[in-house]
């Protein structure tokens, strides 16, 4: 039961950004984008891509032979994101993002282990 929990904390944290594929206004809102900047495309491709990591994590609650998989997605989206921010001298801008993305890293560690373990 905690593990699927766990997945559904994961799948949270890539919720909101990915309602912006269906909310375009969420964009401006999140990360003060206009639509008529050339990166709000590319914004919008990126919720949608959050979606894929939604599913991903709702599938992993249910059905545990996807779990290692989504365990490296997941990770894949957190820490490239983490990394890219204190890359960039932590902007102030996306400190809300990065705090999410760090509250995910607990309950990540948590399901990749599980996924992971020999004998699961």
């Amino acid at each position: 039961m905690f593990e699927r929990i766990c997945w559904g904390v994961l799948g949270l944290v890539h919720a909101v950004p990915a309602l912006a594929a269906v909310r375009p206004d969420l964009l401006t809102r999140l990360y003060g984008v206009a639509r008529t900047e050339n990166i709000f495309v590319l914004l919008q491709h990126r919720a949608a891509l959050f979606g894929v990591v939604v599913i991903v994590c709702a599938w992993a609650a249910v059905q545990p032979a996807v779990r290692a998989l989504a365990s490296v997605a997941v990770a894949v989206s957190i820490l490239s994101f983490l990394l890219l921010y204190y890359g960039a001298g932590q902007p102030p801008a996306l400190r809300t993002i990065a705090i999410a993305d760090g509250a995910g890293l607990l309950p990540l560690a948590f399901v990749a282990w599980r996924a992971f373990t020999p004998g699961r």
